[in-house]
């Protein structure tokens, strides 16, 4: 059977919002019985964005993680909810608006903290997809709609094609050592959770400190090489994908005019290396 599941490319968000926005105008004062309670207005935002920034000097970036239920295979709060919360056969979570009242223990049992506490209703409260509205016949739910750089897409297709999709796009889940086989997929997630090592390599051309472009860049940890890049046309490098707090790692340089450089640098998270002058 098809299942829906949610494709969020963390490179693509700009952070403008729209998908919290949309899911607020969707929620927020309206019910729709068998599937949800109206949204607080205030202090509960079912989908939501994490930011990190990475990097120092001239090599700063800012990435943005969109957040919400992750309607999992084997979601804790289904195994609790004594009824009150099921898991649909397209794959989708639903906590019951009649049902869950009183329930704030449910809160507590997810771990990715998706579940938000309604006090004046007394209900634990989730992200449903849109269900009602994809029950409907609409192919997306209104957060994937509304996005403007379509970061965000919901796809409903067998178990086995999500599985090849994941390996073809290298795709992941929030949290995978909390067992709970999320339905929510991420691409590009080392840009939240890794960090990199960049630079600058330069020359002496003639009394003049210029660029260095196409200059062979090797990153090496315990003497082994782990990665290759060039620099660009402003003579910068970046290695990617990086462990936070992972030790020393050895830059290696080369270019066939311009001449070498090797460097040390410890590295604990995001960091730019300014000025590596080759020497011929």
């Amino acid at each position: 059977m098809k299942k829906w599941n949610l494709i969020i490319d963390v490179a693509k968000c700009e952070n403008c919002h729209n998908c919290t926005l949309a899911t607020k105008d969707e929620h927020d004062g309206n019910s729709f019985p068998g599937y949800a309670a109206e949204q607080p207005r205030h202090g509960a935002d079912w989908v939501k964005i994490e930011r990190k920034v990475r990097g120092e000097g001239t090599m700063v970036e800012a990435n943005y993680q969109v957040t919400m239920c992750n309607h999992c295979d084997d979601a804790p709060c289904v195994k609790a909810g004594d009824g009150s919360v099921k898991k649909r056969d397209d794959g989708i979570v639903i906590i019951d608006p009649d049902k869950a009242r009183g329930r704030k223990d449910l809160v507590d049992v997810c771990p990715h903290k998706a579940i938000w506490w309604n006090e004046e209703l007394q209900l634990p409260q989730i992200w449903i997809f849109d269900a009602h509205l994809l029950d409907q016949g609409w192919k997306q739910p209104r957060c994937a709609q509304s996005c403007p750089t379509k970061a965000i897409e919901a796809v409903k297709i067998l178990d086995s094609e999500m599985s090849a999709l994941v390996e073809k796009e290298n795709l992941r889940v929030q949290n995978p050592e909390f067992g709970t086989k999320p339905r929510v997929y991420y691409k590009n997630l080392h840009l939240m959770d890794t960090e990199f090592l960049g630079g600058c390599v330069l020359y002496d051309n003639n009394g003049t400190t210029d660029c260095v472009e196409d200059a062979k860049v090797t990153l090496l940890k315990d003497g082994n090489s782990i990665a290759t890049t060039a620099t660009d046309f402003f003579g910068d490098f970046k290695f990617d994908g990086l462990a936070a707090d992972s030790g020393e790692y050895t830059i290696e340089v080369s270019h066939p005019t311009q001449g070498q450089a090797a460097i040390t640098a410890t590295f604990s998270q995001s960091r730019y290396i300014n000025d590596i002058l080759l020497q011929v």
